[in-house]
């Protein structure tokens, strides 16, 4: 399927899609295509993939903005993803593909509603709160492809404005996908695939900076969270409904 010019198109679609809220909002890549691929293709290539697309859109994202970065607050969330990384790869490589499917989706769930809910907590400050949500983040990431939504929580807790963590995310992102790309490999796609899912994330992210100062930032972030919950909710329901058979 995943070599098939439909399928291709599918994928391209949801790249396109994700791309485009990730250039509209700052974020959002993960949280919304990944539910799709992983429905769309197995949970593995799924989130190899999603790692692959993540990484290059963090990467061109950052050009603009790596004097941003504040290397010294990033450290210890980069170092901690790093080590937890080949856990969640080795997590994911075990569990039967009901399981994954169905703790992928819990845990996408639960982070968009955390997120949400603007959750703040004590134990997410200073060092040692950048350390645990490295580790959580860069475990998310290489288990089930969305790694930020720790780093969100993060922020909010440091006090970080809008400005200030956007670059550090896309930062984050480059180095915690490209530790995930590592542990899990590249997805097994066609070249035509290959194609068509770059040509998706170029046209998604021309029409989310278009749409950048066109749409209210709240309004388009709450768009990408509620996308990302059914996505997480429906990723869930089918790993219950396969174990459940």
């Amino acid at each position: 399927m995943a070599g098939g010019w439909e399928a291709g198109l599918l994928l391209s679609g949801i790249v396109l899609l994700g791309s485009c809220v990730q250039w509209l909002t700052g974020m959002g890549f993960a949280l919304v295509a990944v539910p799709a691929l992983v429905l769309l293709l197995d949970p593995a290539q799924g989130v190899v993939l999603a790692n692959c697309v993540s990484c290059a859109i963090c990467l061109v994202g950052l050009a603009g903005g790596l004097r941003e970065v504040r290397l010294r607050a990033m450290v210890p969330l980069c170092v901690a993803a790093a080590c937890t990384v080949p856990a969640g790869t080795w997590l994911a490589r075990r569990l039967p593909e009901p399981v994954l499917l169905a703790c992928m989706g819990a845990l996408v769930t639960a982070a968009v509603l955390l997120v949400m809910r603007g959750a703040r907590l004590p134990s997410l400050r200073g060092t040692g709160g950048a350390v645990a949500a490295g580790a959580v983040g860069g475990f998310m990431n290489s288990a089930a492809g969305v790694g930020g939504p720790p780093i969100s929580l993060y922020a909010l807790n440091a006090g970080w404005t809008v400005r200030e963590f956007v670059p550090n995310a896309l930062f984050y992102g480059v180095v915690v996908n490209a530790f995930s790309i590592a542990a899990n490999g590249v997805p097994q796609l066609a070249a035509p695939v290959w194609a068509l899912v770059v040509a998706g994330m170029v046209v998604g992210g021309s029409i989310g900076r278009w749409l950048a100062g066109r749409v209210p930032e709240r309004q388009a972030r709450l768009l990408v969270l509620l996308l990302a919950l059914v996505g997480g909710v429906m990723t869930l329901g089918k790993g219950l409904w396969e174990l459940l058979r």
